[in-house]
């Protein structure tokens, strides 16, 4: 009988995308770093399902610190215009996750990724009262190719996010060029 649970236990961890994410804890951090667009997000946060088809691409440059800390440097487009934010994430005893939860930032990791033209990015958040999660599409070029739009609608699907919380980011570029450039 235990052997049988045992196996069940394995196939149903198995089955589940974090499994990836474990083999993907030998990610060197270094191969996320420099500038990336964001096309696409899926999330949980309250407002994004109102909010999202005014959403515009946004740019990040991810930088390593001399004290092994993950800069990741953002603009995106708020209610006064481009919005620039720099947060420092730390790495947790995995390899490759990172937080820093007096910024709310309690998970950073990347899911699946072809170490050059995109990764796929899963963030927890905490701000006040509400935590939830996001799943972003990460690309060097301001067009996703077909295996990375593949990899962000397979995780996000495989994380439980329905099609409205999923979107493709409006092509504006306005505020990601500001940081990219």
């Amino acid at each position: 009988m235990r052997p049988m649970l045992l196996t069940v236990a394995l196939l149903v961890l198995v089955s589940v995308p974090w499994a990836q994410a474990v083999w993907l804890g030998r990610l060197d951090p270094k191969q996320l770093l420099g500038p990336w667009y964001i096309l696409a997000v899926a999330s949980r946060a309250k407002d994004f399902m109102m909010e999202k088809d005014m959403k515009n691409v946004e740019g990040v440059v991810v930088t390593l610190t001399t004290d092994n800390k993950l800069r990741v440097q953002s603009s995106r487009h708020g209610p006064h215009g481009c919005h620039q934010s720099t947060i420092e994430l730390l790495k947790q005893d995995s390899r490759w996750v990172f937080e820093n939860p007096s910024l709310g930032v309690l998970d950073y990791r990347v899911l699946g990724t072809n170490f050059k033209d995109y990764a796929v990015i899963f963030t927890q958040l905490e701000f006040g009262d509400e935590a939830f999660n996001t799943v972003e599409l990460y690309s060097r070029t301001e067009m996703a190719s077909p295996e990375a739009t593949q990899l962000f609608t397979k995780w996000s699907q495989g994380l439980g996010f329905l099609s409205k919380q999923q979107a493709q980011l409006r092509k504006d570029f306005t505020c990601a060029h500001k940081i990219l450039q």
